[in-house]
């Protein structure tokens, strides 16, 4: 049976509800100093005013290494009603300390199934999607040795991949090391960050490859791209592809939460939500939302 793999157990994609399709709960990372998200109190605060703005699950992409706190989720997401999805996989090489990264020269494939089908550490949490990225219109050594060990873990457990594209960029590149010499069915990728890249004959490209097409970033008002993720986004559904969208709020310093004073996960539904409604109509955002969400996420896990 086909089921999204969230911290408190397996659930059937209709069940899911309106989903923050990208966002983060606790990271850190030697690249954000000091923006640290790891304070379970002002991630409960946070998961409660996303529910109050009519939000019922979260994917937190945080991967491995980069302080995702799994033994928190659970009991958050039982005190605050929303699904969390927990993941696995591997950012940038810059957010890690090299000797991290040493550990996992042997093959980081062997750990992702592990944390997808056995649990992350000793918190019995099973992550539900493999996190990897890419670099600025290209692939270095360290995204496709991640990239490929993450095509190993989608082949071992069919969990879906989701991907950081640096700036928007390099998504013609990720999908054939994926899908092409990886082997990976396009509809298995979910392709990050396409808003700050407003380039529609990349984006169509993705869409006909048959991959999910991420819109996740809108809180970073500091994009100029933002003002043009409606259109984006229209263009792909006028051209057939609103089956395939996904949004998210991607919120990754301390400072952008709403509880301190950012837009943080509440203004996916609360200012993004209302203003894509207006160039794309309520039927579709609501499948954008909801449906789509569900789709992507849910895997016959082996």
């Amino acid at each position: 049976m086909s089921a999204v793999r969230t911290v408190l157990g397996d659930v059937r994609p209709e069940r899911l509800g309106v989903c923050d399709a990208h966002d983060h709960l606790f990271l850190r990372s030697p690249q954000l100093p000091g923006q640290e998200l790891q304070d379970a109190t002002a991630a409960r605060a946070e998961l409660d005013a996303f529910r109050a703005a009519g939000g019922s699950a979260v994917v937190q992409w945080t991967p491995y290494g980069m302080g995702r706190r799994a033994a928190d989720l659970p009991p958050l997401s039982r005190a605050c009603g929303v699904h969390l999805v927990c993941a696995t996989g591997l950012h940038q090489a810059a957010h890690y300390a090299p000797e991290s990264l040493d550990a996992l020269r042997g093959g980081p494939a062997e750990l992702f199934v592990a944390e997808l089908t056995e649990g992350i550490g000793t918190s019995g949490v099973r992550a539900g999607l493999i996190k990897v990225a890419g670099g600025f219109h290209a692939l270095d050594a360290h995204a496709r040795w991640t990239m490929t060990a993450a095509a190993e873990a989608h082949h071992a457990t069919g969990a879906p991949i989701a991907v950081h594209l640096e700036v928007g960029t390099g998504a013609l590149d990720v999908l054939d090391l994926l899908c092409g010499e990886s082997g990976v069915p396009p509809y298995r990728v979910i392709l990050g960050h396409l808003n700050r890249s407003p380039d529609p004959l990349l984006h169509r490209q993705a869409a006909e490859a048959g991959c999910w097409l991420a819109f996740d970033g809108p809180s970073r008002a500091h994009h100029a791209t933002d003002w043009r993720m409606p259109d984006a986004m229209r263009a792909l559904a006028e051209a057939g592809f609103g089956h395939r969208l996904l949004l998210g709020g991607d919120t990754v310093v301390a400072g952008a939460r709403s509880v301190d004073g950012g837009p943080g996960m509440p203004y996916l539904l609360r200012r993004v939500r209302p203003r894509l409604a207006l160039a794309l109509g309520e039927e579709l955002v609501e499948r954008v939302l909801t449906d789509n969400p569900g789709r992507a996420f849910a895997v016959d896990w082996r």
